[in-house]
């Protein structure tokens, strides 16, 4: 674990956070004394399936917004709002 102080984690808190983001931990440090450790965010359970598959070539991310479907698919039948109207009376 890296140690930091806080002048110096104030005067380049972005510079530390890239290096956070990349994996390293960082103990804050107050006069020697320490006060605080800052660590990457552990990747929630949830999203694993997705890196993997990512991982394994079977899909691309460039790390932006989803664009949505190329074709987005056609709806038949009424709307939500014609049902409810419908469901009203």
């Amino acid at each position: 674990m890296e140690t930091v102080g806080i002048r110096e984690l104030k005067m380049h808190l972005s510079h530390h956070l890239k290096r956070v983001r990349s994996g390293a931990r960082l103990l804050v440090t107050e006069r020697g004394r320490s006060i605080a450790t800052i660590n990457p965010v552990e990747v929630p359970v949830d999203v694993d399936w997705a890196h993997q598959l990512v991982a394994e070539g079977r899909a691309h991310w460039s790390g932006g917004k989803p664009n949505g479907a190329r074709r987005p698919a056609k709806i038949t039948g009424k709307t939500a709002s014609a049902v409810v109207l419908e469901d009203r009376r």
